[in-house]
């Protein structure tokens, strides 16, 4: 699809206490299934969101240290422009983004095979450093909730697939999507 990029990785985060574990929207959580000795995580838009559980909920959000972080335009047009910089600097493309109020989707190609919670991370951190030299910091002291899904792109129907969930998110802040892209 582009030279020089052998992966594809899509990313999703949230903003720091926007969704919780046993959230009553449902969440995408470790669970432990029946026939499976370790926990498994329900993270492709294919598989249903683990159901509300009303105690995990309620426990994860009296752990809370600060409000939920909201995002606004001003943060989303800070943040567009540290993902250029770190991807231009780590030598990967950045295919597609959509930032939203409450979390971010990132599609990124990299050349060789870099452990996908490195990439999503240099995202998170650049894109951390990036708000907190330009707003105040939130109370909780973060920005995002730990991790964040990181699904291959296995296919170019799964790459251009995903484009297009970028570009129809509903209330984003900012989508922006590589021209690179509409010639697939």
């Amino acid at each position: 699809m582009t030279a020089g990029i052998d992966r594809y990785w899509f990313f999703t985060w949230t903003t720091y206490g926007q969704w919780l574990p046993g959230d009553p929207r449902g969440s995408v959580t470790r669970v432990r299934e029946p026939l499976r000795r370790h926990r498994f995580e329900h993270d492709t838009r294919e598989e249903p969101r683990e159901p509300s559980i009303p105690g995990l909920y309620q426990s994860a959000k009296n752990l809370l240290v600060g409000p939920p972080v909201r995002l606004d335009l001003n943060h989303a047009t800070a943040l567009l422009e540290q993902f250029h910089e770190t991807v231009a600097v780590r030598r990967w493309l950045l295919i597609a983004a959509a930032i939203m109020a409450n979390h971010i989707h990132a599609i990124v190609g990299v050349p060789g095979d870099p452990e996908p919670s490195d990439v999503l991370g240099d995202l998170k951190s650049y894109g951390s450093r990036r708000l907190n030299q330009s707003f105040v910091r939130p109370e909780s002291g973060t920005w995002w909730t730990e991790s964040g899904s990181k699904k291959k792109l296995a296919d170019e129907m799964s790459l251009k697939d995903t484009v297009e969930y970028v570009r129809t998110q509903e209330f984003p802040l900012l989508i922006w999507i590589n021209p690179i892209a509409e010639t697939w």
